[in-house]
């Protein structure tokens, strides 16, 4: 019997981005989708079963097998743990769920220094063997690459502060701002947990490492530097040291005027979502970081005609620049049709470049086809 494969950028397109190295000509652009497993496919169902999702998180074998169905189905370039970024949080015994059609949600959300003590420190082996087991069978079977991932302290502590998902995040900024001193002493808490996540997900074989900021667009620069910097940096940093051939990836939605921040965080790899072009990101970032993205999902449920267009738009915008991991801008949307993201793979595979940029850039300023005349 063989052993798990060993994913190194001589044989994954992925990885190869991630240190944004030059393929050939033939080389296809890799691909994968935040959120490819789970409601959009039929399959998922089944092996959910019943309870709440964080039942099938902590059941090795069905988050094993849920993981693996959309690289089946689509043949994408990575696997991406099925799990979420609250379980740290839950596994610490905090008191977090995850409510159907509503997200996390805390019955008694953090509001002072004593709830600190709510926030223990997570042991891997006792509080995490569930998901060590998970990526053991994962990196068992995969041919891909498996991306482990967490949660930054920011949006986690979103969670916790505002008690569900906020559309103002209002008592988070206020507790930031108004108790920088406990702000950082939670943010430090969140962080440890984060480490301890990734560092057990990376020993169990996980070749990536993803740490989601999903909600960090809502803040200004200004207070993005002060407040939540170091403490991302400081995840990134961790995982650097204990394992440095692991790239680092980081996202966050609407960060388009943090993304030079977050790529100075220690990230290999930025998540750029649909409101900023690459090109545009590249300039950004100053061309130090490979880039992830950015196809808009809800474009996804229309039809493929314009999907295709607006595909053919992202590659081109990136011009075949080494260090493109062609994804969407975030998950995908429950509704999806997985033949559209289908589609999308061989598109990408049969259309990417990653052979180095043209002397002239040849991006098209409109995505999408014009729409045809009425006749009536």
């Amino acid at each position: 019997m063989t052993g798990p494969v060993q994913h190194t950028t001589a044989t994954s397109p992925l990885l190869r981005a991630a240190a944004g190295l030059p393929g050939s000509a033939s080389d296809p652009v890799p691909v994968w989708f935040m959120r490819q497993a789970g409601r959009s496919l039929p399959e998922y169902f089944p092996v959910r079963g019943d309870g709440t999702i964080l039942d099938a998180i902590r059941a090795p074998d069905r988050a094993t097998e849920i993981t693996l169905q959309p690289v089946r189905r689509y043949g994408v370039d990575a696997a991406i743990l099925f799990s979420d970024i609250v379980t740290p949080v839950w596994a610490s015994g905090f008191g977090i769920d995850i409510t159907p059609g509503v997200g996390p949600t805390c019955e008694h959300p953090f509001a002072s220094a004593d709830d600190l003590g709510r926030l223990r420190p997570l042991d891997a082996d006792a509080d995490l063997a569930f998901q060590t087991e998970t990526v053991h069978q994962l990196v068992a079977e995969l041919t891909v690459p498996l991306i482990g991932f967490a949660g930054a302290p920011f949006t986690l502590a979103a969670y916790l502060v505002e008690g569900r998902p906020s559309r103002d995040h209002a008592k988070v900024k206020s507790l930031m701002t108004g108790q920088p001193e406990l702000w950082h002493r939670l943010a430090d808490r969140l962080s440890d947990l984060a480490i301890t996540t990734l560092l057990a997900q990376v020993a169990a074989g996980a070749s990536a490492v993803q740490l989601f900021d999903s909600w960090a667009g809502v803040l200004h620069p200004d207070l993005y530097r002060r407040y939540v910097a170091p403490h991302s940096a400081r995840i990134l940093a961790a995982v650097a040291d204990a394992a440095p051939d692991i790239p680092r990836f980081h996202f966050g939605i609407n960060t388009g005027e943090l993304l030079d921040q977050m790529a100075g965080a220690g990230a290999d790899v930025v998540g750029v979502d649909w409101r900023t072009s690459l090109s545009v990101a590249r300039r950004r970032t100053g061309g130090s970081v490979a880039l992830q993205g950015n196809l808009d999902p809800a474009l996804c449920l229309g039809p493929w005609e314009i999907v295709e267009a607006e595909v053919r738009r992202i590659l081109a915008d990136n011009n075949g620049h080494p260090g493109h991991i062609f994804n969407l801008g975030h998950g995908v949307l429950p509704t999806t049709d997985p033949d559209i993201l289908g589609r999308i793979v061989a598109l990408v595979h049969s259309e990417g470049r990653a052979d180095g940029p043209t002397t002239t850039e040849t991006l098209r300023t409109n995505p999408l086809p014009d729409p045809e005349p009425s006749t009536r």
